[in-house]
């Protein structure tokens, strides 16, 4: 059984007030409010008519819902040790391999750590980048990205040439194991 705590952090992440849920659901505000806060216990039809609310108003997420922003990109001219370090702090897989602005492809830890193996740790991203990662716009459905995810590292989302942000696997199992 979902717990009020887990009603309450669904609701949060996807952004909708006590109000509007109790609207989908069709019972009154105060309900929803007693149902998280843990004073009542809520009847099995209840509990499923908020689950799916919330499943519908899932699958109508857009990518602008779920990337991140800003997006860290390396330049091309950068050292792979400098794009090395930055990735182990923030944690991140691959990047954006931006020119005056604009992409033009994506550089990997796959390949950073080949060109350390090889011994190579004086190349510049230039040297060993990689094909673009692919690009989407801001209100691309889930169903897009879940395509495009299952052949891809990362997507990037871009309006009128301007990166806005950037969509990993590990987004959207995060927005699959939210259920």
């Amino acid at each position: 059984m979902i717990e009020p705590r887990e009603i309450r952090e669904r609701r949060k992440k996807l952004k909708i007030t006590q109000k509007e849920l109790a609207e989908r659901v069709g019972v009154s505000q105060s309900l929803i409010a007693k149902l998280e806060a843990g004073t009542i216990d809520p009847k099995l039809s209840l509990v499923k008519k908020i689950l799916r609310v919330f499943e519908e108003l899932e699958r109508k997420k857009k990518a602008e819902d779920v990337m991140n922003s800003p997006v860290i990109v390396a330049d091309i001219d950068d050292s792979i040790s400098k794009v090395a370090k930055v990735m182990i702090e923030k944690g991140i897989s691959q990047m954006p391999v931006v020119d005056r602005g604009m992409i033009v492809g994506s550089v990997s830890e796959r390949g950073i750590f080949k060109a350390f193996y090889e011994g190579k740790r004086d190349l510049r991203v230039r040297d060993i980048i990689e094909a673009p990662l692919p690009e989407i716009g801001p209100k691309a459905e889930i169903s897009e990205i879940s395509r495009l995810l299952l052949d891809n590292p990362a997507i990037v989302v871009v309006e009128k040439g301007k990166i806005l942000g950037i969509i990993t696997k590990h987004d959207l199992m995060k927005l699959n194991a939210g259920r």
